[in-house]
């Protein structure tokens, strides 16, 4: 009956529709004048109007000033977020023109904030290289500001212009809502010195236009702060945060360049230094220039490409590759990214073919390069082709053959270098590569193999598995059991419909350490990762897990938080998707049990408890109220308890406490992974001998 009725309501609809009247003609048509585009749909300039979308208004400002530096103008850079909601950008270049422009008769700063396309970096004449060059950032950020205010020292002199959404004017007080007059031109102010140069930009976002939870990110702008000062030498960018009390600066200057930068990124034990791939080239792009009359014209332009490419390889298999044109980022990669991708392929495949490493039939892909590679690819040319004004991906086509020619010989001429230090580490690298190649197949057969077997063949999972019945695998729980003996307990307290069971034999393989090969050799690691089905690594398909919970399930003492340790470590190294999905966990056994003797009303007749505080709290409360008890259990391991037991407190899902792991910080769980379980020791010492100063001596299990 429902589809009946939704059929009527279309039909009734359509009669409508039918018989409304043709009202459509040319005085319909709305055109949107100046920035009021950018006010109706402020998301196709800046992406969004939630948070990100505020973020990206402070990068255009922010990048205006770097591009001076860029250019070689200016050495420092204060970024104020204010107790009032505003931003404050402030650089010593050479300021914005204050000169009229000729076709439209206003100053430059009224140019560069009040016309969308307007701007210096459309030739040659001004800028090489910029992060900007659409021209509608600061005349984007203008529009979407309730009030903007721009200084300006030039000439000798401060010249001043305010606006509020875009439209010039002059503002009685301070602050968003001082009344407002509309005003044209701009306004010279006091005296300086004619060496003294530079802008300041404060604005205040429109609260008409972004959302109310929208608010600057602090970090992520102390993050781009920090990039920026290594991609730009020398710099010093000072940012502060002063929206609650008079808040605190922080300094960013890297004179180590790009080659500092990707050191910082690394976080596992050099096996190369940071080696630095630089190279010129020119190509030519054709592409509309004005000319003498205001036409566009098709015009062939040289354009001038420089190289410069930060690549370091570690001991470990993650792989970090940030990506930049002049100092834009590119997080989704682009032509530059292809063009490092198949140059530094290019270069281990010439190279090992002159060596006895690689094996007849052993092919080497971009994966097995990149395994332990951190790299920076920074790329400059004038007006690069971006895709979309968030610029995230670089489209210009002939950068990818470039790059790639530049980086091939740069690449190769490390690798093949007869310099004794040089070659000794070559070969090392070349080494990893072709040990990476032969993981990659023996994991590709490993997955294959997986991958042939059907569910009706249960001889093809581990036999020591005790699955559960139920083919839904959302609803399924798998419990890793620690040990053979609480296994038996284990699978009589278990619900088997919708609870499997996987014993390992005490501590697994420590994976952080391991090569990806000794793990799928180790008989533990590879168990589970069959009993989960769905592979391993980069090749991990989360659609494909067999179970919607895995939960650790191990003793309660110094051991047993080993071995949970040692297996959230596989899962992130390998299965990281599960744990990012909320689908691990780790079971909460008890430590104590009470048998309370002729229990009050209100206690039931054995009372649990999880933490050494919380028996303590237990013992106090039963003796206020003089409740009479035998001599608590204390429990040694998940064997001491019998059935019943283990499932009340542990497996039941009406009765059990589960830890859920997490990675909220995925650069730092890697950091806190390498530290805790990596081969580099000082670090983990470090880290114990601070927390020995803060153990009680009583807590530890001897």
């Amino acid at each position: 009956m429902s589809w009946g009725l939704d059929i009527v309501g279309v039909v009734q609809t359509g009669t409508n529709v039918a018989h409304a009247p043709r009202d459509y003609e040319a005085k319909n048509l709305l055109v949107l004048e100046g920035l009021e585009a950018v006010r109706k749909r402020p998301a196709m300039y800046i992406g969004s109007t939630d948070t990100r979308g505020l973020m990206h208004c402070l990068w255009e400002i922010i990048d205006n000033s770097v591009d001076e530096a860029l250019a070689g103008y200016g050495e420092s850079i204060e970024i104020t977020l204010g107790a009032d909601g505003s931003v404050l950008v402030v650089d010593h270049a050479r300021g914005i023109p204050v000169d009229k422009e000729p076709r439209t008769g206003l100053s430059g700063v009224e140019v560069v904030y009040t016309k969308l396309h307007a701007g210096g970096k459309f030739g040659n004449s001004s800028y090489n290289a910029t992060g900007g060059l659409h021209g509608v950032g600061a005349s984007v950020v203008n529009a979407l500001s309730s009030r903007l205010d721009v200084e300006v020292d030039r000439n000798g002199a401060v010249w001043a212009m305010s606006f509020r959404r875009g439209v010039p004017g002059v503002f009685d007080g301070e602050g968003p809502d001082a009344p407002f007059t509309p005003q044209s031109g701009l306004r010279k102010g006091k005296r300086v010195n004619k060496a003294v140069t530079g802008t300041r930009v404060q604005y205040w976002t429109d609260k008409q236009i972004f959302l109310a939870d929208a608010e600057l990110s602090i970090s992520h702008l102390q993050d781009r702060a920090r990039q920026t000062s290594f991609l730009v030498p020398g710099l010093r960018i000072d940012v502060t945060d002063a929206r609650q009390g008079e808040g605190v600066t922080e300094t960013f200057q890297h004179d180590g360049g790009i080659t500092e930068f990707a050191d910082y990124l690394a976080h596992d034990a050099p096996l190369t230094d940071v080696l630095r791939l630089q190279g010129q080239d020119t190509f030519t792009e054709t592409v509309p220039m004005l000319d003498a009359t205001g036409a566009m014209t098709a015009t062939d332009v040289d354009r001038i490409l420089d190289v410069d490419i930060a690549v370091r390889w570690g001991t470990g298999y993650d792989t970090a590759v940030k990506s930049f044109v002049n100092i834009i980022a590119t997080p989704k990669g682009g032509t530059h990214v292809q063009g490092f991708e198949r140059g530094l392929t290019r270069a281990f495949v010439k190279s090992l073919e002159g060596t006895r490493l690689l094996k007849s039939g052993e092919e080497i892909i971009k994966d097995d390069c990149h395994e332990g590679l951190t790299a920076v690819v920074t790329v400059r040319l004038a007006e690069p082709q971006f895709e979309g004004q968030t610029k995230e991906v670089l489209g210009t086509p002939p950068v990818q053959r470039l790059v790639a020619r530049i980086v091939e010989a740069e690449m190769t001429e490390f690798l093949t270098s007869n310099k004794a230090s040089v070659k000794a580490v070559a070969r090392t690298l070349m080494e990893k590569v072709v040990g990476a190649s032969r993981t990659r197949v023996q994991a590709r057969a490993h997955r294959e193999n997986q991958r042939r077997k059907t569910a009706l063949e249960s001889s093809t999972l581990p036999p020591k598995l005790k699955d559960c019945r139920t083919p839904d695998g959302e609803r399924s729980e798998l419990f890793i059991v620690e040990g053979d003996s609480a296994l038996g307990t284990a699978n009589v307290a278990r619900n088997s419909e919708f609870q499997a069971l996987l014993p390992i034999r005490g501590k697994i393989l420590n994976v952080q350490r391991a090569s990806v090969g000794d793990m799928l050799k180790n008989a533990e690691c590879a168990s589970i990762i069959q009993v989960i089905g769905a592979g391993s690594g980069r090749t991990f398909d989360l659609d494909a897990s067999r179970y919607g919970k895995v939960i650790f399930m191990a003793d309660a003492d110094s051991d047993g938080a080993h071995i949970r340790c040692l297996l959230a470590t596989l899962f992130f190294r390998y299965m990281r998707p599960l744990v990012e999905a909320g689908k691990v966990y780790s079971a909460v056994p008890p430590l104590h049990r009470f048998e309370l003797i002729r229990p009050k009303r209100g206690y039931e007749k054995y009372v649990y408890t999880y933490t050494d505080a919380e028996y303590q709290r237990k013992v106090a409360e039963f003796t206020k109220k003089g409740q009479a008890f035998k001599e608590p259990q204390r429990y040694k391991g998940l064997g001491e308890m019998d059935a019943h037991q283990l499932a009340d407190t542990t497996m039941s899902p009406r009765h059990r406490t589960l830890r859920r792991l997490t990675v909220d910080d995925g650069a730092e769980a890697d950091r806190v992974f390498e530290m805790l379980m990596g081969n580099d020791v000082a670090p983990r010492k470090q880290f114990i001998v601070q927390g020995a100063y803060s153990l009680e001596s009583d807590r530890i299990d001897a």
